[in-house]
């Protein structure tokens, strides 16, 4: 036999363990690995931002639009809704220069609320637009 060993009578059972699967596919999951590490590690060279907290520098003319958790508009402490804010950023938009936008949003709002806003003001060219957040706590 292939083994050198005595052959195996009918009765007989087979203690040898067959590693030739086993081999097989440890075989095929390196040739993969091989191929495909080379593909991760290589990657468009890119200077990603660093992580930084600026001071948000109050002028009179910036425009303050805050969302609520409930999804209220609000435009300089002012309740508003989504055309009212689209009639005020066409407004906006004409100055040169045109005001810079900070919005404001609860922790909790949904998503869409905010991307509303983000829309209004993008498709009524106030373009100049920053988020408000609170700045991580140092312990």
């Amino acid at each position: 036999m292939a083994g050198g060993g005595e052959p195996i009578a009918e009765g007989d059972y087979n203690s040898e363990i067959n590693v030739v699967p086993l081999v097989d596919v440890m075989l095929v999951l390196l040739i993969i690995f091989i191929i495909t590490v080379p593909v991760a590690t290589k990657a468009v060279r890119v200077n990603l931002p660093v992580n930084f907290n600026q001071p948000t520098e109050t002028k009179p003319e910036n425009i303050n639009i805050s969302v609520d958790f409930a999804g209220q508009i609000y435009w300089n402490d002012n309740p508003t809704n989504l055309d009212k804010l689209a009639e005020m950023a066409r407004a906006e938009a004409v100055k040169d220069p045109q005001p810079e936008v900070h919005i404001r949003a609860d922790k909790r709002v949904t998503y869409n609320y905010v991307g509303d806003v983000l829309t209004t003001l993008q498709r009524n060219y106030l373009l100049k637009v920053a988020f408000i957040a609170e700045p991580p706590h140092q312990d």
